[in-house]
Order: structure tokens, then C-alpha cells, then sequence
């Protein structure tokens, strides 16, 4: 369970990201955001993980309040959350297989158990047997594979996305929805910062229009 109780975040100058954003997803929903650029949604996200903090109210994950969590405790949370940006901040001095192992190993998993986890999550989006090829001679839409992979290599329970599908063509974005659709039905609680929801519809989400930091609508 993802909650927002009275949400709102301030940035310095006087800009109002969020303003009093109340909310609650259920586990294994599946929802979309979207809106105007500007109007909130990466910022949502952004709390989750507790990659930012709320200027006042309360985030809470699974009953847990992460907006008052220690540093320390920060990243036990994040075990439990994929996140996949815009951006796909791949290392690309290593291979894909290196790319998706570090979560992996930043939690400690044995070799031979991480090993298995990167197979399988090569095998998912598609990717299997190309695992010592390296980022740079992917095209944008493989580029994205990778980095949906490595979120998902620990599979975890809730997946957020910020607008994967920028900048890929009509067919390789198709494909990255789909993706998220099948995490989706396998059990995952996955929300997508989007400007197209039309990608998403197949799946029936629940749809969140945000407009100047505030909920708009929801569908």
C-alpha cells in the first residue's frame, strides 16, 4: 500500500511541486500519471523511494513512514522499490550484465544466486544471451531494456517509472509499456509518469491527471 496523507512540496524560490496531495494505491495496481510538464508527476515519484523529501504531511509504504526514515534506513526501503527514469544512467565503461548485477550487489546477494537473478531478467525484456555486449551499441529502446532489467533484478514488489517511453519510436515505446504491463499482472504495483497513456490502455489503469501540483481527475 502506497499512501499520501496532505502531501506538499516546496523547492526554494517559492515553486509549489505538490500542494496537499492525498492518495492511496493498492498493491498490485497498476496507475498512470500524467499531466503537463511541470504539473507534479516526477516529483510524486520522487517520494516514494525517498529520493526526495515532503515538504510537509506523510509517504508512507506498506505502513512505513519513509518521509521521517534515517538515512541508514533508506535504503532497505528502496530494496523493495525499482525505479526506471527517463534518463537510463547506465554505466557504459560495463557490460549490461555488469549494469544490472550492482543492485545485486550493493545488497549483498551471493554470486551464484545474482548470477541467476540477471539471467532471468535479461531473459525478460528480451534481452537474453547479450549479457557481455555493452550499453553503447544498444539503440535507445535496448538501452531502456537494460535499465527496466537491472530495476526489476531484485524483484521487487512496487516498480515506478518516469516517463520511459520518451524518445523511443512508436514500436519500441509499445514494447517498454507492454513490459510494465506484465509486471503489472504478475503481481507488481507499478505506477508510470506518462504523455502518452494511450500506451498503457490495454491494461486498464487507473489513470491520475495532475495539473499544477494538484490532482486533477482520476479515471
Amino acid at each position: 500500500m502506497i499512501i499520501f496523507d496532505s502531501v506538499t512540496k516546496n523547492y526554494p524560490g517559492g515553486y509549489v511541486a505538490l500542494d496537499g496531495i492525498n492518495l492511496e494505491i493498492a498493491p498490485g495496481e497498476m496507475v498512470v500519471l500524467s499531466g503537463h510538464s511541470g504539473a507534479g508527476k516526477s516529483t510524486l515519484l520522487k517520494l516514494i523511494p525517498a529520493f526526495e523529501r515532503p515538504s510537509s504531511g506523510i509517504v508512507q509504504i506498506n505502513g512505513q513512514n519513509v518521509s521521517s526514515l534515517s538515512r541508514r534506513a533508506i535504503p532497505y526501503v528502496r530494496r523493495n522499490i525499482g525505479v526506471v527514469l527517463q534518463e537510463t544512467r547506465l554505466l557504459f565503461d560495463r557490460s549490461i550484465s555488469d549494469n544490472i548485477l550492482l543492485p545485486l550487489v550493493i545488497n549483498g546477494h551471493p554470486p551464484g544466486e545474482a548470477g541467476r537473478r540477471v539471467s532471468a531478467a535479461l531473459e525478460r525484456v528480451g534481452l537474453a544471451g547479450r549479457e557481455k555486449e555493452f550499453p553503447a551499441g544498444l539503440s535507445g529502446g535496448e538501452q531502456q531494456r537494460v535499465a527496466i532489467a537491472r530495476a526489476f533484478v531484485n524483484r521487487p514488489s512496487i516498480l515506478i517509472a518516469d516517463e520511459p517511453t520518451a524518445h523511443l519510436d512508436p514500436a519500441y515505446a509499445s514494447e517498454i509499456a507492454g513490459l510494465f504491463g506484465s509486471f503489472n499482472e504478475a503481481g507488481v504495483t507499478v505506477l508510470v509518469a506518462t504523455h502518452d497513456i494511450s500506451l498503457f490502455r490495454y491494461w486498464s489503469p487507473r489513470q491520475i491527471i495532475l495539473d499544477h501540483g494538484r490532482i486533477l481527475t482520476e479515471q
